[in-house]
């Protein structure tokens, strides 16, 4: 089965003590899944979001632990699913109901690419998802509708990584042609080419303050 699972712990959002002392927080498997057709090769938790005066979302960090949860998933089927799930279920079911795991249905079904998804991202406000394919092309999703909102494209060979920068306005990628690039969120355009490695590039990541891109 091509599936994802999720675990929950009480206790997890309590900061162990750094004397070595403490002990790990305990996760239970929820008895939930989802399915893909082929491997799933990237998930990701959306970020938690409040609601600005003038309506439009942006990050915060004081969301209540516990409730639902949003989870994308990336898969070699070309696909990204995007799911909801009840993080408390596992808190307060008994263990006999943990064995029974049921199937979830995605909350969307995102599509587009012609070949697999090597990872998948959310934006900082959570209301944008962007994807790294083998089709040498990423891809902005409306999280919400479900829709494309920019192809990009410049890589000469697979894209295995993604991600974007703290304004949500650039997103950093890397790829098997060992380059680094850069892209305008807004039109597509690749703003910059970093010939930074001679090895694929898997792993790309910026700074807090979007000032610094680290890659490997």
């Amino acid at each position: 089965q091509h599936t994802i699972n999720t675990m929950t712990s009480a206790d997890a959002m309590e900061i162990a003590p750094t004397d070595g002392e403490g002990s790990a927080p305990e996760y239970a498997a929820l008895p939930v899944y989802g399915e893909h057709k082929r491997a799933v090769s990237s998930v990701s938790f959306a970020p938690p979001t409040t609601q600005n005066t003038n309506g439009s979302s942006v990050s915060s960090n004081n969301a209540p632990p516990g409730g639902l949860a949003t989870c994308a998933s990336a898969s070699a089927d070309g696909t990204v699913k995007i799911w909801q799930v009840d993080t408390t279920i596992g808190r307060t079911d008994t263990a006999a109901d943990m064995k029974s795991s049921t199937p979830l249905t995605p909350r969307s079904h995102l599509q587009g690419h012609t070949r697999g998804i090597n990872d998948v991202c959310w934006s900082p406000t959570g209301e944008y998802l962007a994807t790294a394919s083998d089709d040498k092309s990423l891809r902005l999703y409306d999280a919400v509708k479900g829709e494309t909102f920019v192809e990009f494209k410049g890589h000469q060979n697979f894209v295995f990584c993604c991600k974007f920068n703290p304004q949500s306005n650039l997103l950093v990628s890397g790829s098997y042609d060992e380059t680094v690039k850069l892209f305008d969120v807004r039109c597509g355009e690749c703003v910059m080419t970093l010939p930074a490695h001679s090895d694929p590039v898997t792993g790309v990541d910026f700074s807090p303050d979007g000032t610094c891109i680290c890659s490997g």
